[in-house]
């Protein structure tokens, strides 16, 4: 949706509400909602929002420890800037639009660094520098419940019921019985420009799949964002929950959100080389190579809260060894498309409850770092890498892998010290929230045996 065509359908009433969105550090949409015509009038420049909004937790607490803004700084204001290549309408909800912003420093107008879609911006301009545009796609995978989201919160989120009694993985008799919800989300999506291919049935009870068509790296990113958001306000309007959380119960599969990624220049695929071996391109292969080496660094950005890493478990379809295969589903990296021109990597780390722009930023920096050092690609293993006991693992532990990224040489380099900062201290809180915590399985296990 253009400007013009805003102007045009608030003029007609068709439109009457603008959501002005950032995407704050947990991936979530926050913003205001402006009456049409003083979004047009002048907030289709600027808004404002306060600054504590990159520097919270889940809970929304402003937790100490961070650079950018502070009690003792005062929590001043960010600049919002509208991106107008985002606006779209909002077809789930009446007469409303929405477009995304960029965050902007309130004294200088220059990016915010730490700002989710500015960190992945950055890694994208450093591709373009070398003529090259990267193309991601991302899958969400997300449980779907029988109760809202109000019954299960007054519930105290015991007693927890999946839509389905079973394994539903492509089954077509489970998922008509979630068209109500699961059909509005399809088109409602593609009207907002969204470009979805399908929806289906997940390896688990109540657990289901969107995939959206591949885009240029930022737009990826948005449309996940915009799509998680979009699930959630749905399946709410049709009365059930719906969660992005990556293990909700210890004998369930967990969910993910592998991230497919190839490298383009002047409308070509440059993974692909007809000539070589699983058509992998020199390019390809040392791309691949810096995802392989620097896999630890950028766990945090996989797998960011302390519940991200029950899902890393053998015999689960989630990775726990940091390998490349061809088509193998046990290794953290898998080939993808091998003798087509649609030939790619796919990150199998990545839980359901990532920041997409981090973790794409995360993965381009990676590949980046392969392709500068020249990185040579070892053989693909093959067979069960669960079993695998000279495969070096994936962090299996936030405390473990907010370690490794605040050592992380390459993610400094390639994001800053400033943003490793900001994101190792967002680790630290959520692992200092967690250890606090005293938990459900601690009282039964110890209350009246200890």
């Amino acid at each position: 949706m253009t400007l013009d065509d805003l102007r045009a359908k608030a003029e007609s009433g068709e439109i009457d509400t603008v959501l002005v969105c950032l995407v704050d550090m947990q991936g979530r949409l926050m913003g205001k909602r402006f009456h049409v015509s003083n979004f047009l009038g002048s907030a289709w420049k600027e808004t404002h929002c306060c600054n504590y909004l990159l520097a919270t937790d889940l809970e929304m607490n402003t937790p100490d420890g961070y650079k950018s803004t502070s009690w003792e700084a005062g929590y001043g204001d960010y600049v919002m800037k509208p991106d107008l290549d985002t606006l779209r309408p909002v077809p789930w909800l009446e007469g409303t639009a929405m477009v995304l912003c960029d965050m902007m420093d309130h004294t200088t107008h220059k990016p915010v660094p730490h700002s989710p879609r500015q960190i992945l911006k950055a890694q994208i301009a450093r591709l373009s520098d070398i003529g090259l545009v990267p193309m991601m796609a991302t899958e969400l995978e997300f449980f779907l419940f029988e109760k809202s989201f109000d019954a299960i919160r007054k519930g105290g989120y015991r007693k927890l019921a999946p839509i389905s009694g079973f394994n539903e993985d492509y089954n077509i008799l489970q998922t008509t019985r979630e068209e109500h919800v699961m059909r509005p989300v399809r088109n409602h999506l593609v009207a907002a420009g969204v470009p979805v291919e399908n929806t289906k049935g997940e390896a688990e009870t109540g657990q289901g799949e969107l995939n959206i068509r591949y885009a240029d790296g930022l737009a990826c990113a948005d449309n996940h964002t915009i799509a998680k958001h979009a699930v959630k306000e749905i399946a709410h309007m049709q009365g059930h929950a719906v969660t992005f959380m990556p293990k909700w119960r210890a004998d369930k599969v967990g969910s993910a959100a592998h991230i497919h990624q190839s490298l383009f220049k002047d409308g070509e695929n440059v993974f692909y080389d007809a000539d070589a071996k699983l058509n992998m391109s020199d390019t390809m292969k040392s791309y691949v190579a810096g995802l392989v080496k620097y896999a630890p660094d950028m766990t945090v950005f996989m797998a960011p809260y302390v519940n991200s890493y029950k899902r890393f478990l053998p015999g689960t379809f989630a990775p726990t060894k940091i390998a490349w295969s061809v088509d193998n589903r046990t290794a953290g990296y898998r080939l993808v498309g091998d003798g087509t021109k649609g030939v790619r990597i796919e990150c199998r780390i990545p839980g359901s409850d990532i920041n997409p722009y981090l973790a794409c930023a995360a993965q381009l920096a990676a590949g980046l770092a392969g392709m500068e050092e020249k990185l040579s690609l070892d053989a693909p293993v093959t067979g069960d890498v669960y079993n695998m006991t000279e495969i070096p693992e994936i962090p299996n532990t936030l405390r473990a892998a907010t370690e490794t990224l605040r050592s992380s040489r390459m993610l400094r380099k390639a994001m800053g010290d400033d943003v490793i900062d900001h994101y190792t201290r967002c680790a630290e809180v959520e692992q200092e929230m967690f250890d606090a915590a005293v938990t459900d399985w601690e009282i039964q296990r110890g209350f009246e045996r200890a």
